[in-house]
């Protein structure tokens, strides 16, 4: 089984000052590692600008659909993909893995100690009926990535 992950569409996130008056907030990366950007799967460098903004990673017409807030490095430009793969910023975290089929259904759910992300994305999608596997943060809920099995879009 092999799956992909890329970054959020750096497009999406091109107009900082946009974002904010639509609520979102400015900060500043802290020492931690505690401020993951979407768009290029990596954690922000310490005294970096982050937007923390609302964001809908499940847009499904299920009782499933799901928004919460994520952060993006502000001026982030390109969005790495990871084939076969789990990103390093993933394997850092205790992970909750959702495994959705075609309908916008979730068919299985897993948590992931840290190192367990490709493990637990590679478990998930032995499952025939899961198309995709959304990878959230087990603590805090938010959204970190998207595995598609290869081929998938």
């Amino acid at each position: 089984m092999t799956y992909r992950i890329q970054g959020l569409n750096p497009a999406r996130f091109a107009d900082p000052e946009a974002l904010i008056a639509d609520g979102a907030i400015r900060m500043t990366a802290g020492a931690d590692s505690g401020y993951p950007c979407r768009v290029t799967l990596q954690d922000a460098e310490p005294g970096e600008t982050v937007l923390l903004l609302n964001y809908v990673s499940a847009d499904v017409r299920t009782p499933f659909r799901t928004t919460h807030a994520i952060f993006v490095r502000e001026g982030a430009t390109t969005a790495p993909r990871y084939d076969d793969e789990a990103p390093a910023y993933l394997e850092q975290r205790p992970l909750s893995l959702r495994g959705f089929d075609g309908a916008g259904m979730i068919r299985a759910a897993a948590n992931a100690a840290p190192g367990g992300a490709d493990a637990g994305i590679r478990g998930l999608l032995e499952d025939e009926e899961i198309d995709y596997v959304d990878v959230h943060h087990a603590a805090w809920g938010c959204f970190l990535a998207r595995a598609h099995r290869s081929g998938d879009a």
